[in-house]
């Protein structure tokens, strides 16, 4: 039982560890070195680009969601002024 109970546990960890092989760590590095430097640009560029991205996102789905109902009223209104300008076209030319 204890074996495995370790085993689960070393499977764990070793998944979990693949999980955040993806992430730089700019810790391996010397603080005052070039690669450091560069390396926490580049995080911060990364995070900089994300969180834009997201906001922009957000803001065209906020937009679409609140300006869909006027959008339809004035498509609507386009619709009608387009009606009546074809009706009173027929009647001009006959």
């Amino acid at each position: 039982m204890i074996i495995r109970f370790l085993l689960v546990l070393t499977l764990i960890f070793s998944i979990k560890s693949f999980a955040f092989s993806n992430e730089v760590n700019c810790e391996n590095f010397k603080k005052l070195s070039i690669e450091y430097v560069k390396c926490k640009a580049n995080s911060v560029k990364n995070k900089t680009i994300s969180a834009s991205k997201n906001f922009v996102e957000d803001t065209k789905n906020y937009q679409k969601k609140e300006w869909s109902d006027e959008k339809k009223k004035i498509d609507n209104v386009k619709e009608k002024i387009n009606e009546t300008i074809n009706e009173t076209k027929e009647k001009v030319l006959n």
